[in-house]
């Protein structure tokens, strides 16, 4: 301490022409010299912190930390920061804390060791840090809340989209199904026209000649056109009866009647309807050994099916040729094969057979609606049954109705 006031004007000119704060202790601690700036810093008056122990500018509770700290630079003399990777803080004489950074630099002088601290009191710059530790946490928040409402923009404009999609999709769905039915009405008023108006001119003409067979001996003239009248009446009844099936399928309507009836019933009903229909030289093979059975079903539909199957091989297969009918219980399901010798279906058409109001461009000439198969089809898979077709063009084609006759209908042998 002596030798700090033998130069204490040397001291004084050198440490007063430096900012930081200055503070030189002994090995013991003991403060041996401060600057002006360390005494405004700390508080103190001039000279008054001469011979004071260093914790008297240090907090309480650092004590101990900062005299195991001390004792280690020492021993290393090192010139180095002070607290490196911590908050410092020093206490003014009035016993407030603030926070504080420190530089240490050991010396020897005349033997004696000594420790310089240079002190520059950081509150103002941790207050700023503060400040845009702040600004930085509302900035952060900011941008999280903008991030978030923009998500959600982004999310409601997402979902606007995605309602805009399936509106437009509803849309396009609802104008194709309008020119859908706008086409089926065209193609049903066409059909109507054109499948009405024949039978309708054969029976104004056949009732027209009726009138002209007078005499006895022309009976047999009046019991053909008879004939002929009784045939396209029973036409124009099987389209109406078409058309208000498919009304009835749309609308689920339709109501299914099981019961218990003679298979052979329903295969000799179809059977002779069909022998008023043969060309010259047709004729059907009727299926064997089916006397025997009856079964549980939908007489009405079983017989539809049938029908409109073998009148259309009929229809389609030309003169001198057989329609085959088969009948075979296979796999709990009851099977009927229909095989005729006709035209046939157009491979590429095979795939629009079952479309309503559709008919193969070899079959345009002939009479006929196209929504025959259709109706069988929806009705019997209504039913669980089933129809399935192979066809060779100018070859002839074989129809497969299968309908269930196990768990809820057996099949009875008397």
């Amino acid at each position: 301490m002596k030798v700090f006031k033998e130069n204490d004007n040397i001291f004084r000119l050198l440490s007063e022409a430096v900012s930081e704060g200055i503070i030189v202790v002994n090995k013991e601690q003991i403060v041996v010299a401060t600057n002006k700036s360390a005494n405004d810093i700390f508080g103190y008056a001039t000279d008054e912190l001469i011979g004071k122990h260093l914790n008297i500018l240090i907090p309480q509770k650092y004590h101990h930390n900062h005299e195991t700290h001390f004792k280690g630079f020492v021993e290393h003399s090192e010139k180095r920061s002070m607290g490196k990777g911590r908050d410092l803080f020093g206490v003014r004489k009035d016993g407030t804390e603030f926070p504080v950074e420190a530089g240490l630099n050991p010396f020897t002088i005349y033997g004696n060791d000594y420790v310089m601290a240079l002190v520059i009191d950081i509150t103002e710059r941790k207050e700023q840090e503060l400040r845009i530790y702040e600004l930085n946490n509302q900035l952060e928040q900011k941008i999280e809340k903008r991030t978030e409402e923009l998500h959600d923009t982004i999310q409601e404009l997402k979902e606007e989209v995605k309602l805009r999609k399936e509106a437009e999709a509803r849309m396009k769905e609802s104008l194709k199904k309008e020119r859908d039915l706008s086409e089926l009405k065209t193609k049903f008023l066409s059909l109507v026209s054109h499948e009405f108006k024949t039978p309708l001119g054969g029976i104004l003409t056949s009732a027209t000649l009726i009138g002209k067979y007078t005499k006895d001996e022309q009976q047999d003239k009046r019991e053909k056109h008879l004939t002929t009248i009784k045939n396209k009446v029973k036409y124009l009844d099987n389209i109406l009866n078409d058309f208000l099936s498919i009304e009835r399928l749309e609308t689920g309507k339709v109501s299914y009647k099981f019961s218990e009836f003679p298979l052979s019933k329903v295969i000799n009903e179809v059977v002779y309807n069909a022998n008023m229909l043969l060309k010259d030289g047709q004729r059907i093979n009727y299926p064997q050994d089916i006397d025997d059975y009856s079964i549980e079903f939908d007489e009405k539909i079983l017989e539809l099916a049938l029908s409109n199957l073998i009148h259309n091989a009929v229809k389609y297969s030309g003169e001198n040729t057989v329609i085959d009918l088969q009948v075979n219980f296979e796999d709990g399901m009851l099977k009927f094969k229909i095989i005729d010798q006709g035209i046939g279906i157009p491979k590429k058409e095979q795939k629009f057979i079952f479309k309503r109001y559709f008919r193969a461009e070899n079959a345009l000439l002939d009479q006929g609606t196209g929504i025959g198969l259709n109706i069988v089809k929806s009705h019997l898979e209504n039913l669980g049954g089933s129809i399935t077709f192979t066809s060779k063009e100018n070859q002839g084609s074989t129809f497969i109705v299968k309908i269930p006759v196990e768990n809820n209908h057996k099949v009875v042998m008397h």
